[in-house]
């Protein structure tokens, strides 16, 4: 779900098909019918942006059948965690808080619910989260998000990874699972009113298939069996991605197929390192390790920066250890405790500089340069015309890529271009191009999407200036370093003290990928090799890249390197690669058995105790729980850390080690998924008088309108559903695939898939051109008309979809409009994601028109429907 698996993931997916023919069920729940949708036992179509509705009805069928594995959830979940008394659910009655904005003729508020949670201030469009959390705890500020958005409720955060308790434990639970505010009956009484019939209404599909859905999981789950999920970015990409996902938790808690083999989530990557570049990280906000990010105000020293981020229990208990391990990695013999470790050499996170408030900022002449590395955002982001708009008030630009892409030629040729609001001479920005070496001309590794690392080894070098990412970052630095040599002013003392010294080799002086490996694994103060988390320090004495990644270089062995065939080790190949942490395949696998510690069933047996050698053993992978911990562990209440935890809780990054149904923090729009409707959709909110996510990030704007939405005058403008979505011989923004002959003879044209009925009511003809239309702009595609979508029956009348892949731009051997041009900026403001996979439009027959004529075009839909820009 959230996934086309076949066609974006075939390597994976021939493991799902030798599943299936094993006798395994696959389900595809899905707006399209796609080449995974064929090979499923079952396809359940539903409309996009709707799947917290479809997955709530799940949760609730899963109750009425009795079919939740009530040991596990008792023992694993905080299901019997009792919540505060003021804390209020997002059933509750309507009132003035909630925005109606959306809201159809004749709607009766007494029949909703409000869709907001306790704690909401509409001034300042954000939670205050205090009431949320366990009961007879302090308040939690929702984590990492108060550097980002107002601290409403004054709170102190206790960072992403929980609250502190006294000794692990929650202070007030029902094993029961009675009391009436405990969360497993808050959970029931959320979903109650995800009834099949209202999750028909709302997705559009049968009633009976979220039945055979819920039916075929609860069948194929408990003791003997074991069910997975798998998603994509067709859950991420929405205004409530993150909410998706814990949904989809909430199902696997339930049903106990979290830690266990055969189970879990799985978070498909569309990219060989994109969970690489997550763990290390590319993101604004947090460290290597998913550590947050220093902030200013809240973190002026290194123990208030551990106070405020790491629970006192679990593994994040031990957040020193992992920053000052962290921190001696960086500088070395610069940092010492007299100085914190150079703590304050850290940048400090001051606002949201995520790539949308990073173009909005560049839009309006606050960033004078950028260096964009393997990304295309004039191609690859929502609202590609504001993107090229953002980059023309640059002073300088530096793309490296394997050619020059539509980001690199923007100000040469772009759509407005064409239609003469630019021109060239005008674009003042200065454009560096630095030719790429690609990944066979290169050593590293790749991290897949179950955190395992595989090395790869150089086949040949890269063809004339063409270098690595380690080399260009590695001879920048060095480069800096030598001008700033002199220097006596303390702001350039960061640079100066960082450890620089990695060894050179090659015709290039190529830095030696396997010694940036080694810093990231860590070693002690002697130069001895790390072999895991547990033996980071915060006294300075052990240097550590990346917390999680502790151990792949242990014993000097580059563990990721392992390749050993599978024909020469058990179905765990535990010496193939390497996986974050400590090497465990399945991470939370302490859960695989019993509270006692005994196999769930022998069918499913992979973690167990062993009493006589008092210590956790597998099947061949590595207990993800302290090895010697027995299963009646019961921490004091001063323990801290990992000793925290007791012995038969196995979610040791939470800091009950309990695995969270529901979320007391570390999210910004609320403990339970809700079901909001996207910024731009065609239809009512039925449930919930609060249309979308009241905390979704949307960016009102002349250079990003956005399409008016059901109950807003103008909506019947734009009547249709768009969703834009990948191919498989294509690559991302097409700058690896547009430009090999092969795969551009397979998919030449930018196109978009309708539905005959859909052709027929607006003229359109297979083969022939058609334009899309929304407040942003207007795209030219050929028609593709197939019955593979469906027209679904919503709230009493059809819906319609057009499908549109996004991969085109105005350079390579094939060329076409983007589908990104026709996206606005809205957000899901924990991640700060774009919303690409539901939007509105229209759709009429023909060629778009050239020159002044398309934005013409354009403005005269924006004077239709109402909308100023």
């Amino acid at each position: 779900m959230g996934s086309n698996m076949a066609e974006q993931h075939p390597v994976g997916f021939q493991w799902v098909i030798e599943a299936k023919e094993r006798g395994a069920k696959v389900i595809h729940v899905d707006p399209r019918f796609t080449r995974t949708s064929a090979m499923a036992d079952l396809h359940v179509p539903i409309r996009a942006g709707t799947d917290i509705a479809f997955l709530g009805g799940v949760v609730n069928r899963i109750f009425e059948h009795d079919g939740w594995f009530r040991e596990y959830v008792r023992a694993f979940t905080n299901g019997p965690v009792v919540l505060k008394r003021d804390f209020q659910d997002s059933e509750a009655p309507d009132d003035a808080g909630a925005d109606r904005s959306g809201e159809a003729a004749g709607r009766a508020d007494g029949e909703l619910a409000s869709g907001l949670f306790s704690g909401w201030h509409p001034d300042d469009g954000a939670y205050g989260i205090d009431t949320w959390g366990y009961n007879r705890t302090s308040g939690e500020a929702a984590a990492g998000k108060h550097e980002q958005t107002a601290d409403v409720s004054g709170d102190q955060a206790h960072g992403a990874h929980g609250m502190r308790l006294e000794g692990g434990e929650p202070p007030d639970y029902d094993d029961s699972m009675e009391h009436e505010r405990c969360v497993l009956q808050v959970l029931k009484r959320h979903f109650a009113r995800y009834t099949p019939e209202a999750v028909a209404e709302i997705c559009g599909c049968p009633p009976e298939a979220v039945e055979q859905v819920a039916r075929a999981l609860c069948e194929n789950s408990g003791r003997e069996r074991t069910s997975a999920v798998v998603y994509s970015v067709g859950w991420t990409q929405h205004t409530v991605g993150v909410q998706n996902i814990r949904a989809a938790s909430i199902i696997q808690l339930l049903l106990g197929n979290i830690g266990r083999p055969g189970g879990g989530i799985l978070a498909l990557r569309g990219h060989a390192n994109i969970q690489g570049s997550t763990d290390i990280p590319t993101l604004f906000d947090i460290l290597p390790g998913y550590i947050p990010m220093p902030h200013p105000q809240s973190h002026p020293t290194l123990d208030e920066f551990v106070r405020l981020n790491g629970p006192s229990t679990g593994a994040w208990g031990n957040l020193d250890h992992y920053m000052v391990s962290l921190l001696k990695a960086w500088w070395g013999e610069a940092a010492t405790e007299d100085n914190e470790f150079c703590f304050h050499y850290l940048p400090r996170i001051d606002g949201d500089h995520s790539h949308y408030a990073m173009m909005l900022k560049m839009l309006d002449g606050g960033v004078q340069g950028m260096l964009c590395v393997g990304q295309n955002p004039t191609v690859g982001s929502a609202n590609s015309g504001l993107m090229r708009a953002a980059l023309a008030k640059l002073d300088w630009l530096v793309v490296r890529d394997f050619q020059p892409t539509e980001t690199a030629l923007f100000w040469q040729d772009s759509p407005e271009h064409e239609s003469g609001q630019v021109r060239a001479q005008d674009i003042d920005t200065e454009v560096f191009f630095l030719p790429a070496a690609t990944h066979t001309e290169k050593d590293g590794s790749f991290t897949n999407t179950q955190r395992l690392l595989q090395w790869h080894h150089k086949a040949c070098e890269p063809p004339g200036d063409a270098r690595s990412e380690l080399h260009w970052i590695y001879h920048l630095g060095k480069a800096i370093r030598e001008k700033l040599a002199d220097s006596k002013d303390p702001r350039d003392r960061p640079i100066l003290d960082l450890t620089w010294d990695y060894p050179l080799q090659g015709p290039h002086d190529e830095p030696d990928a396997a010694s940036v490996l080694q810093e990231i694994s860590g070693r002690k103060a002697d130069g001895s090799f790390l072999e895991s988390y547990d033996s980071l320090k915060a006294d300075g004495s052990t240097r550590c890249g990346s917390w999680i990644h502790c151990g792949v270089y242990k014993d000097g062995v580059n563990q990721a390197a392992r390749k050993r065939p599978g024909g020469e080790q058990n179905w765990i190949a535990h010496e193939w690669g390497w996986a974050w942490p400590k090497d465990t395949r399945i991470i939370y696998n302490r859960a695989s058995a019993d509270p006692e510690g005994k196999p769930w069933s022998e069918r499913k047996r992979y973690v167990w105790w062993d009493a006589e050698q008092e210590s956790w053993t597998s099947l061949g992978d590595s207990p993800d729980f302290p090895p010697s911990k027995a299963p009646d562990y019961r921490p004091g209440r001063r323990s801290q850390g990992m000793e925290g935890i007791r012995g038969d809780k196995p979610f040791i990054l939470h800091p009950d080690g309990r695995g969270w149904l529901y979320a007391p923090t570390g999210l910004v729009d609320g403990p339970l998924p809700v079901h909001y409707e996207p910024q731009e959709s065609p239809f009512r909110n039925p449930l919930y008088a609060q249309q979308q996510n009241p905390t979704r990030q949307v960016f009102p704007r002349p250079e990003n309108p956005y399409n008016p939405s059901c109950g807003e005058t103008g909506a019947d403008v734009f009547p249709f559903v768009l969703a834009t979505y990948r191919l498989t011989e294509h690559h991302t923004a097409g700058g690896m695939s547009r430009t090999v002959p092969y795969l551009a003879e397979l998919q030449p044209e930018f196109f978009c898939e309708v539905s005959p009925e859909l052709a027929a009511e607006r003229g359109l003809t297979h083969g022939d051109w058609a334009t899309i239309v929304t407040a942003r702009a207007a795209v030219e595609a050929r028609v593709m008309v197939t019955a593979r979508i469906k027209p679904l029956t919503i709230q009493g009348r059809t819906m319609h979809l057009v499908g549109a892949p996004y991969h085109w731009g105005g350079v390579g051997i094939v060329t076409g409009d983007s589908a990104n041009e026709l996206l606005p900026l809205a957000l899901d403001n924990n991640v700060h994601i774009s919303e690409y996979k539901v939007a509105t439009c229209d759709i009429r027959p023909g060629r778009r028109p050239r020159g002044p004529e398309r934005i013409a075009l354009v403005e005269e839909y924006r004077r239709r429907a109402g909308v100023k820009a």
